[in-house]
Order: C-alpha cells, then sequence, then structure tokens
C-alpha cells in the first residue's frame, strides 16, 4: 500500500488492488449520494449529538479523543453518553474500546449497537443523557449529528492517498466537506514539514473548515491491577512490545520518545479478543527475550489482558491522554453544544 516495496511482483500487487479499489469507490460514491438526495434517511433526536470519526481505517487515537471530549463536558455538569457500532464484542457485550472508555470515564455510559439511532434511543429514554458522543461514526450517516469531527493521524493522514483495498481510505478527501471541525492527530509524532504539508492538502479541499491540532500525551505505566507510574521510569529501559491496535508503530515511536529500547515487538490484529492460544503465543515468545526489563502494551490491550506477567516479564501499559490545542473557534462549537443540553433539560 506504502508503495515502499519495490519490483514487479509489488507492483503487480498494487495494480490489483487499485483495479480493486474500482467498485469500492462507486459504492461509497452511490451510497453518500443517497443520503444526500434522501435526508428523510437521517434520524434527528431530542439531545446534541457529537460524531467523532476518521477517514481511514486503522488507529487514528480517536479514544483518547472520545474520552477528552466526554470529560469536558461532564466537567460542566452534563449527563454524557457514548455511543458506538461495538465492533468486534466479545461474550461479555464490550469490545476494547468500551472497556477503556469505562476504565477511563466509569461515570459515562457506553451503548454499543450497531444500529446507532437505536443506541442513542436508549440514551435518552433510558439514562436521561443530555449530549451524546458518537465513536467513529463520520461513515455512519443515519445518525444526524451537531459537531461531525474528522480526526487525521499526521504518522498517515492520507491513507497512501488511495481507497480500501489499495490504500486505507474508507472515503475520498472530498467528504471532508461534510465535517465540521479536522483534529490532526499524533502532531508531536510529526515533524513540522509533514504538518504543514497534511495541513496544505486539507486546505485544498476545505479552505475555511477549523483545524486543531492533537498530541497525545503519554500519562503513566500502568499495571496490574491498578497501579500507575511514572513515565520517566522508562528511560533507559529495555522493552518489548506486544498489541493489536490499529497503529502499531505509532506506539513503538512513542515508547521510544520516552527513552525506551525497543528490543523486539509482537503485533496482532485490531481489536484481537486474546484467547488462549495467543496468550500462549505470547508466553513463549516473552520466554524467548533475552535481556528485556518489562513487556509494554497499550491501554486498549491491557483492559483484554489483565495480568501484571506475561512470559516471567512484567507487562504494563502506557496510558494515553489527548491535548487539544485551545482554539477560540472549536471552544465556541463546544460551549454552544453544552449550551444546548442544558435548555434541553431545562425545557424538555
Amino acid at each position: 500500500m506504502s508503495g515502499r516495496r519495490r519490483g514487479v511482483f509489488a507492483a503487480l500487487i498494487r495494480a490489483g488492488l487499485r483495479f480493486a479499489e474500482i467498485p469500492y469507490a462507486i459504492a461509497v460514491a452511490i451510497r453518500n449520494r443517497n443520503f444526500d438526495r434522501q435526508p428523510d434517511r437521517i434520524h434527528r433526536v431530542d439531545v446534541p449529538v457529537i460524531s467523532v470519526g476518521n477517514l481511514t481505517t486503522g488507529g487514528t487515537g480517536k479514544t483518547p479523543v472520545v474520552a477528552f471530549l466526554a470529560q469536558w463536558f461532564r466537567d460542566r455538569g452534563i449527563r454524557v453518553a457514548i455511543v458506538s457500532r461495538g465492533y468486534g464484542r466479545g461474550e461479555d457485550g464490550e469490545n476494547d474500546e468500551a472497556k477503556e472508555l469505562h476504565q477511563r470515564l466509569p461515570d459515562v455510559p457506553h451503548v454499543q449497537d450497531a444500529d446507532r439511532v437505536e443506541a442513542a434511543r436508549i440514551t435518552i429514554e433510558e439514562l436521561e443523557t443530555q449530549l451524546i458522543v458518537m465513536d467513529d461514526g463520520f461513515q455512519h450517516r443515519r445518525l444526524a449529528r451537531d459537531l461531525d469531527i474528522v480526526l487525521i493521524d499526521l504518522t498517515c493522514p492520507f491513507g497512501y492517498g488511495h481507497l480500501l483495498p489499495r490504500g486505507l481510505l474508507r472515503e475520498p478527501l472530498r467528504s471532508l466537506k461534510r465535517a465540521d471541525a479536522v483534529i490532526l492527530t499524533r502532531c508531536d509524532l510529526a515533524s513540522q514539514a509533514e504538518t504543514d504539508a497534511a495541513i496544505k492538502t486539507l486546505r485544498s479541499h476545505v479552505p475555511s473548515l477549523p483545524i486543531i491540532r492533537c498530541t497525545h500525551r503519554p500519562s503513566g505505566l500502568l499495571t496490574y491491577p491498578n497501579a500507575v507510574a511514572p513515565t520517566e521510569s522508562l528511560r533507559g529501559q529495555r522493552v518489548a512490545i506486544v498489541c493489536g491496535i490499529g497503529n502499531p508503530d505509532a506506539f513503538r515511536r512513542t515508547l521510544e520518545a520516552l527513552g525506551a529500547v525497543v528490543v523486539d515487538q509482537l503485533y496482532f490484529p485490531d481489536h484481537i479478543a486474546y484467547d488462549r492460544q495467543e496468550v500462549e503465543q505470547i508466553d513463549r515468545w516473552a520466554r524467548g527475550l533475552n535481556d528485556v526489563t518489562r513487556l509494554m502494551c497499550t491501554q486498549k490491550d491491557w483492559v483484554k489482558l489483565r495480568c501484571d506477567r506475561l512470559g516471567g516479564l512484567p507487562l504494563a501499559a502506557m496510558t494515553i491522554d489527548a491535548e487539544i490545542e485551545s482554539s477560540p473557534e472549536f471552544d465556541s462549537l463546544l460551549s454552544s453544544l453544552a449550551e444546548r443540553a442544558e435548555d434541553a433539560e431545562a425545557f424538555g
């Protein structure tokens, strides 16, 4: 996808993927056109809805941003609920994002349902929610939203410039015209030149859309069951990574930026459940490592692994918090929704 691999075989694979991109692009265009021409297919609910989504597959840092927004409104006394599709839910009815968000925000309910209109109804009628944050909602157009936020991950901003399966784009960049704001994530992992290039590309499609910068700040090392150590303790440590997330390379770069020496890594597919087979695989791999201080995973992995050691090595998770730059325009959008949520409570 990236084009880094050269040679005839790689070129033939890219050509095949490029051919397969055509029917996908047609299907996306027809779907969006149908929603544009049939507004009655879009359902509006009685409370403000914020959608946090992206244009690409893989991890763009949505969970810390969703947590930031939910906490922002909770701090102002507004009852918030999160709704999501719930892809990859386990037997307990929750997927990894829901488990992580519950750990981050124990007082914010999270309703998962493929029918997010129904999920929104449940939060309003049964939980008396005043405001909804819809996780991964940009492509889910049936639920009307009052603020549509799209995240662009600066470590791979535009999915190699192609739609699936040739690239990582779910939709073409022109779809950003539906958005109300763009948040650039992982700005701390991109150079100024890379940031400027991404903004230039965005401005060519959406000249006046608010663009807000966000860094994903490592905030601590979480160990089982709930102990937290400072990130400074990683400096100089030889660690190995085990994770199943959408963008594992960004996690590695974060650890290295903190001074850790990454000796090895074991990557699994995103949303992996970590059943017995995978845990045994990790155990065998970890026992074969030499001169490693600890294993590192993400908080998303940790809520599923739930142990203090694997393969005889201590396991710790990196907790990540989103730091969104102060922007008068963005702050005004959030404040306006907070006022509407309070008004709906007063008159509803």
